[in-house]
């Protein structure tokens, strides 16, 4: 029965966006759907909206960068339907070695996709155009090693550890970071000394 629901789904989105829809297979159970990157902003917004379709509930975000360099990068969005109880998986390939990988952020669609494209981008340098505060949210706003996720950076980074270690302490994160993201580090007292006498007299370090 379910089969047969995302089997109209996917019928229903040739249908309506032809073209398009690049291609679709079934992995491991799941339904999995390749688009068009120019149009995945549409496709994604009808089937949130399109009545018998309804997945509302974005699951997940995130990207893949396989061995092969032959094979694209790829932006993946796992839907679900709370409704009709069914999964849907939507596939954007990007050219790995493109200068500027970008797609177009689907915040407007689900407000639960900020931090999750802020993520990709930290992890992988995709750019999700768009996004209304699209900055590193694992790695410091300053870091300058590149996008850790991506198979061409090194297993122990662009830089020594000696280097590392000097650009994480000089980073400065109370900078770039409000008063009440760093509370909750600093109530777990994992703040140095001198931040925390910073941050209780209501100052914060400026950006060098």
């Amino acid at each position: 029965m379910i089969a047969d629901a995302v089997g109209g789904t996917v019928e229903a989105l040739r249908s309506a966006f032809g073209d398009a829809i690049l291609q679709d297979t079934v992995s491991c159970g799941d339904t999995v759907v390749f688009v068009d990157p120019g149009k995945a902003h549409a496709i994604l917004q009808w089937l949130r909206d399109t009545p018998g379709q309804d997945f509302n509930y974005l699951t997940d975000l995130t990207a893949v960068e396989y061995r092969d360099p032959e094979r694209p990068l790829e932006v993946v969005y796992q839907l679900r339907s709370l409704e009709r109880r069914v999964d849907l998986r939507l596939k954007i390939q990007l050219v790995a070695t493109a200068d500027r990988l970008s797609v177009a952020t689907v915040t407007d669609l689900w407000q639960g996709a900020d931090w999750l494209e802020r993520e990709v981008f930290d992890m992988f340098g995709i750019h999700f155009e768009g996004h209304p505060d699209l900055r590193r949210i694992l790695m410091w706003e300053t870091y300058a090693e590149g996008h850790p996720l991506r198979k061409s950076f090194p297993l122990r980074g662009q830089f020594s550890r000696a280097e590392q270690v000097r650009q994480a302490l000089a980073a400065n994160p109370e900078a770039h970071y409000s008063m009440e993201e760093l509370s909750l580090a600093e109530a777990l007292h994992e703040l140095p000394v001198d931040m925390q006498e910073r941050l209780a007299k209501g100052e914060r370090g400026e950006v060098e």
